[in-house]
């Protein structure tokens, strides 16, 4: 049995708004970005940062996010996909199997923390909500699709 079917998990878990259909409507409070920073906030690497930049140059500054997501968001973008972490390759094979990719993904505020959903196609479509916004980027980073964002979150580029 599949697990990650959307119709075993809406009818035996109740998670029928964790899968939606692919093909709603493009959302206009979103816009495409691409990550023009990856770094740390601490000498140590600890915490993480990373500015996200639109078409029409307004940023979002994301920190407090781990480091290590921060190295593996800086190798993916590097071309280094060869020593990928446990998760996210687990995450590639689940959608092998299911002969499907990811196509897109939006982030938001929930709160007073960062979500992203995860936007995949193929054989089922589905959308994944609610998951933790640096990941679902160094998901993003690994298969090099776009990385919506509200628009509220983005700023205008501030100079130093």
């Amino acid at each position: 049995m599949d697990l990650f079917f959307p119709k075993y998990l809406s009818a035996t878990r109740g998670l029928k708004n964790l899968f939606l259909k692919i093909d709603e409507p493009q959302d206009s409070d979103y816009a495409e970005t691409k990550i023009t920073y990856v770094g740390f906030v601490d000498p140590y690497g600890v915490e993480g940062l990373l500015i996200l930049r639109s078409d029409d140059g307004k940023e979002f500054h994301m920190r407090a996010f781990s480091g290590e997501v921060a190295r593996h968001i800086t190798n993916f973008i590097d071309g280094q996909r060869d020593a990928i972490p446990t998760i996210y390759n687990m995450i590639e094979e689940i959608a092998e199997v299911n002969e499907s990719i990811l196509v897109r993904i939006k982030v938001y505020e929930s709160g007073s923390v960062l979500r992203a959903n995860l936007y995949f196609t193929g054989k089922n479509e589905l959308v994944m909500r609610n998951y933790r916004a640096s990941d679902a980027i160094a998901l993003a980073s690994f298969y090099n699709v776009p990385i919506l964002v509200r628009k509220s979150l983005l700023k205008e580029k501030m100079e130093a």
